[in-house]
Order: C-alpha cells, then sequence, then structure tokens
C-alpha cells in the first residue's frame, strides 16, 4: 500500500496534549506552546491538555505517564529543554520513556533546520520521537521557528498517517 493510500485513512483529528518544558515560561509567555495550539487547531486537530512542566527529568516522565494512560490523548507534543545545557532533560526523559523510536523525525528536523534556519547550530539541537503505550510522542525545541519548523514540515504533515501506523494492529 503507498504511503498516499496510508494518508488517506489516517484519522483526520488527533487529540493532542502539549507539554512546554521550560523553568521560566508561563502561559502568558508561552508562544511557542501557543504556536502548537494554533498549528494544531487550523488543520481540525484538537488540544485536550496544555501544561508548562519544569525541566525536571521526574516531572516530564510524570507527564508523559499521565499522558500514556488517558484514553482522551493520541498525540503528546514537548518543546523545551531539547539543547545541551546541563538543565535540559527532556530528550533523556522521552528517549527513556519511549516503546519504539522514530529516529527520522530528529534526523529530518535537523536537516531542515541546518538547511532553512540555524546552519550548522542545528547541530545542537536533540529532537526525538516515538511511540509509547500506544500514543505517538514529538519532543522540539522550544523557540518559535524550530516550533514553527518541525509542526509545518514534519509532525502536522504526518501526524495523522504516524496514528494509522499505530493503531492499524490494534
Amino acid at each position: 500500500m503507498s504511503v498516499e493510500q496510508h494518508r488517506k485513512e489516517a484519522p483526520k483529528t488527533v487529540r493532542c496534549m502539549i507539554l512546554t518544558i521550560s523553568d521560566t515560561r508561563t502561559y502568558d509567555t508561552d508562544k511557542s506552546g501557543a504556536l502548537i495550539r494554533e498549528l494544531l487547531e487550523a488543520k481540525g486537530h484538537q488540544v485536550t491538555e496544555y501544561q508548562i512542566v519544569k525541566d525536571e527529568y521526574s516531572q516530564i516522565q510524570h507527564w508523559l505517564k499521565v499522558a500514556a494512560g488517558r484514553a482522551d490523548i493520541d498525540a503528546i507534543l514537548l518543546n523545551g529543554g531539547t539543547g545541551i545545557a546541563l538543565r535540559d532533560t527532556t530528550y533523556e526523559a522521552v528517549r527513556d520513556s519511549l516503546d519504539k523510536e522514530m529516529p527520522g523525525f530528529g534526523e529530518i528536523f535537523r536537516l531542515l533546520s541546518f538547511q532553512e534556519d540555524i546552519g550548522t547550530a542545528a547541530i545542537l539541537s536533540r529532537a526525538i520521537a516515538g511511540v509509547r503505550d500506544g500514543k505517538a510522542i514529538f519532543s522540539m525545541p522550544g523557540s518559535t521557528g524550530a516550533v514553527k519548523l518541525a509542526m509545518t514540515r514534519i509532525i502536522i504533515p504526518e501526524l495523522g498517517h504516524v496514528m494509522r501506523e499505530i493503531l492499524k494492529d490494534r
């Protein structure tokens, strides 16, 4: 079956949780979380939960576990905490929670970032995606430029397709 056929069979609406990982952002100042919501809703997806979570491994793991157990969430989209600073723990928290990794997400994100946005600074990005307990998880950097790139070029075009693949054998 072709990719186009898969996309035709994919769910049109995906129920999403947004997690902004930050020690400093608030709901009023979180432009990246707001952008994710705006882009998802513009394409007919639902945001069922939105939280700002401190950049602490245990807190990120907690919210991933909560989301994995909820029937009203299909996908979890995280932004922030993906760099290489000591406080950046999102990558490790997500990686350690995945049943299956989708390495192509991070690879394509870094390629597009290199080509279209930040050049060789793309090597500092630790974007990651995968599946946990039947939920798609996408983790991207927290800048609005990175969020826009990840959402418009990778996540939104493939979100339904990813969910189709996750759900096809269930």
